[in-house]
């Protein structure tokens, strides 16, 4: 709620423009701010998070991509735009993914088609190609991840791409964050609902826990 020296201000210019009694444009403005969308909620991310990461609030995307008509494009088309003002990869997929929440055109969990997925990132104390090398070799993964995976398709240090047990897919991507540090990020496809996509997303933190304690 605007300081009430900033809402008298707004109130009288409010009744200058619409010949309104006080009273009721002073209402008016207070509904508007009090209706205004939690977008940082729906997306699922933090405003703070996002803006630190790709250089605009939720709202301000929101407006960019709505005036680009991103809501009836196809997925790939919003990655694509939001990837032109110089968003990296996993953030153009966060971006688009929290636009997509925003607008209706899916739910948490949720992938466009309407299958759903389930999405984890964590950083680690280790060089990418440590953290890679711990995803990519039977052995090493086998200490950590207590599920029978096939590896379809790798490029070192950068992606892969497993099929699970049941037949779903992981898509991986891995980040370095310095010599010392670096990141995963997981989308598990395929699942059949958002429980499961719920399950699955609490299970990935689990089988991070446990890589972390590994890689410490």
């Amino acid at each position: 709620m605007p300081k009430q020296k900033d809402l008298k201000r707004l109130v009288r210019s409010r009744m200058k423009k619409t010949g309104e009694a006080y009273t009721a444009a002073r209402l008016q403005l207070v509904r508007r701010k009090e209706t205004v969308p939690d977008y940082a909620r729906v997306a699922g991310m933090s405003d703070a998070s996002v803006s630190r990461r790709t250089g605009r609030s939720w709202r301000e995307w929101v407006t960019l991509l709505d005036a680009a008509g991103a809501a009836e494009k196809p997925h790939r088309k919003i990655v694509s735009l939001v990837s032109s003002h110089g968003v990296g990869g996993w953030w153009s997929q966060t971006v688009t993914v929290g636009y997509e929440r925003i607008r209706g055109l899916r739910e948490r969990g949720q992938r466009r088609g309407g299958g759903y997925e389930a999405t984890k990132s964590r950083t680690f104390p280790v060089p990418v190609e440590t953290l890679f090398e711990a995803f990519a070799v039977a052995r090493r993964r086998g200490r950590w991840l207590p599920v029978k995976v096939a590896v379809k398709s790798a490029t070192r240090p950068k992606r892969m791409r497993m099929v699970w047990k049941d037949g779903t897919r992981v898509v991986l991507g891995f980040y370095p964050k310095g010599e010392s540090r670096s990141s995963v990020a997981i989308a598990h496809e395929n699942l059949p609902d958002r429980a499961a996509s719920e399950a699955m997303k609490t299970a990935w933190a689990a089988y991070f826990d446990r890589l972390g304690q590994l890689l410490s």
